[in-house]
């Protein structure tokens, strides 16, 4: 990641963050974006898979948290408290730019070889802010999203992204890859403390669920 040039979208006439060099490369969003309020810009680029997925986010929580009850996680879903309780967002969901821990938890599985529930260890994230839209990646971990995140209402923004695998060094373009395309919920749930709500992944789980709190060891 050392070294890396962050490319913002042309299309939403963003420059090129050339100082930014441990940042990775936010994928390419399509032209629709361009000529759209920020506010409608998530749904002019979204593709209808990604539509989907952000309209059907309670269902998506719905089917997750009972898959994990079901296969004896419910133990570890009550005591991550408001972070896997769906309807916990509050006012205010602006992600300021900054460097984040982070980290992923899996819950649901969409075959029987899957846990019904994993939680990872802390990770490295970053937002970065430029002209209204912010990026957020996922800087370590072998599964890193990459994207934008867009305004929507009191509670929510929403970020489109594609997700970076393993030792790769440039994210693909959003869009191209349908397997690889994520959309999510960014939400505050506490005093700097924020989640990313991925519903139904296209890989592993039923719903990601990514938290967010300010790095202060700097």
């Amino acid at each position: 990641m050392r070294g890396r040039q962050i490319f913002i979208i042309a299309a939403l006439a963003l420059p090129a963050l050339a100082a930014c060099k441990s940042v990775q490369a936010v994928p390419s969003m399509p032209p629709s974006a361009a000529d759209v309020p920020a506010e409608e810009g998530w749904r002019a680029t979204a593709t209808d898979q990604d539509k989907a997925r952000i309209r059907g986010w309670y269902s998506s929580w719905e089917a997750a948290l009972s898959d994990a009850r079901a296969k004896g996680f419910g133990a570890q879903v009550d005591r991550e408290g408001i972070l896997l309780h769906p309807t916990a967002a509050l006012p205010n969901p602006h992600l300021p730019a900054g460097d984040y821990r982070c980290r992923t938890i899996k819950v649901g599985a969409k075959s029987g070889g899957t846990l019904g529930y994993i939680a990872y260890g802390w990770f490295r994230c970053r937002v970065s802010a430029e002209q209204g839209i912010s990026s957020l990646v996922k800087l370590s971990g072998s599964q890193r999203p990459v994207g934008l995140i867009f305004p929507d209402n009191l509670t929510r923004q929403v970020f489109l992204g594609t997700l970076e695998l393993g030792d790769e060094k440039l994210a693909v373009n959003y869009g191209s890859d349908r397997m690889r395309d994520m959309a999510g919920l960014v939400e505050r749930i506490g005093d700097n403390r924020w989640r990313l709500v991925l519903p139904a992944p296209a890989y592993e789980s039923l719903l990601d669920v990514i938290e967010l709190v300010p790095d202060t060891a700097k």
